[in-house]
This record gives structure tokens, sequence and C-alpha cells, in this order.
């Protein structure tokens, strides 16, 4: 059982960083450490389809003079399917950066128990 995680250990440092991720998410308040845990998260699902994707001893499928002989290239999707979550990755991130400075702007305060409590209030005041 070491010798098999010894020769996956890619796959456990991605279970790892995703299960850090994971706990941070789930368990802190500040919507910043939040933000942080997911980009982790992403980090060890990039790292695990990347992993799977490489083939030790073969090489990047670029043909070179017409030769097309499959079976000494890496599977090229899980690349591209890193490059899309990497870019959708970034965007998500940007978005919930500008949500959470607008939250701030308003709040004054990141931490969530307390903007939901605040938004309770409002919506009291509100009916009233």
């Amino acid at each position: 059982m070491l010798d098999t995680l010894l020769n996956n250990y890619q796959e456990a440092v991605a279970m790892i960083l995703f299960g850090i991720g994971f706990a941070t998410l789930l368990f802190q308040r500040n919507l910043i450490r939040k933000l942080i845990g997911m980009n982790i998260m992403d980090a060890g699902l990039f790292l695990f389809l990347t992993s799977l994707g490489y083939i030790h001893g073969h090489k990047a499928p670029i043909l070179e003079g017409g030769k097309i002989i499959t079976n000494t290239y890496i599977n090229p999707v899980p690349s591209g399917l890193v490059l899309t979550g990497i870019v959708v990755s970034v965007s998500v991130t940007a978005v919930m950066l500008a949500l959470t400075v607008r939250l701030y702007r308003r709040y004054h305060t990141l931490d969530m128990d307390e903007i939901y409590a605040m938004t309770l209030k409002e919506r009291e005041e509100g009916d009233e």
C-alpha cells in the first residue's frame, strides 16, 4: 500500500489540498478566508486532473513530421479541462471579490454571521 501511495503522490497531495480547502470553506466565517479556501480546492482539483492525464515516459501530443503514433502521447483532454477550469476559477474569484467589497462597504464587516444578523434586522425594520 505504501508503494502505491508513493507512486501516486500527486493524487494524495491533490486530495489533501482539496480537503484543506473544503474545511476552510466550511468552517471559516470570514468571506476572504472562504474565498481562499475555494481557491485551494480549485488548486487540488487542477492538480488531480493534471496528474490523471500524465503518463510517465510519454510526451505532449504535438505531431512532428506527420507521424501519428497515439500510444506515445499523453491524453490532452485533462490539460484542456484544467486550462478551462483555471479561466473559470479566476473569473469566479474576481466576481466573488467584487461582491465581498460591496458587502464590506454596506455592512462594514466580512463576518457572515454579522452580515446575516444585519440583514435580518434590516428586514424587520422594513416590515414595520
